[in-house]
């Protein structure tokens, strides 16, 4: 347990010093993260509704982050390069999320087009029944997207690598919102990076 527990504080710390050096995108993860503690409360009481917001709100808005504000240059904190930062990565990098997020966007044309997404479900009458099918192939691909990396870092990483960033994923949203809860606070200040003093400190 206490290996375990070691190497999430790892995942954790190696997550937040390389991917989230922006304040806009720990704001965004802040809001991302309370989105997503809506979403694990919808997904009881209304599964379609959950999906979508999860999937439209949560999801989207942490990835503007990563995307659009995340440095890409040379990392001086670090001392890393952007490709090296992509090579490591333990969950998903900007080119695994290119993937996961175009499978996502094609499940609506393809609901359209195909109503039972080529005999994979029950096709459903109506806008609601779309959306019904929509919502359900969305959590089908996010329950995917997450046991296949998981699984994947079984034999890439070994079990416990696997195992902890399943953890991780799942417990994001709490912790984010320990962490980047001041965020938006120092943006307003005017202070759009992080100056990771904690990094500094090891080195």
């Amino acid at each position: 347990m206490s290996r375990f527990l070691e190497e999430l504080r790892v995942q954790r710390w190696d997550d937040h010093r390389f991917y989230h050096q922006s304040r806009v995108n720990q704001s965004l993860h802040l809001f991302s993260a309370c989105s997503f503690l809506a979403t694990y409360v919808m997904l009881f009481t209304s599964p379609v509704i959950g999906a979508v917001f999860g999937w439209i709100v949560a999801m989207i808005s942490r990835q503007i982050g990563h995307f659009f504000f995340e440095p890409k240059s040379y990392d001086n904190i670090n001392n890393a390069t952007f490709q090296y930062k992509e090579d490591v990565k333990v969950g998903y990098n900007l080119r695994r999320k290119y993937v996961l997020l175009s499978i996502w966007a094609l499940i609506p044309l393809a609901l359209y087009l195909s109503p039972s997404l080529f005999g994979l479900m029950e096709a459903k009458d109506g806008w609601y029944g779309y959306l019904d099918n929509v919502a359900q192939a969305w959590l089908v691909l996010a329950g995917i997207g997450l046991v296949f990396r998981t699984v994947h870092l079984f034999f890439l990483r070994g079990v416990t690598t696997g195992l902890v960033w399943f953890v991780k994923i799942l417990t994001d949203p709490f912790h984010d919102i320990m962490i980047y809860h001041k965020a938006p606070l120092h943006l307003f200040k005017g202070e759009w990076l992080d100056p990771m003093e904690g990094v500094k400190a090891e080195t």
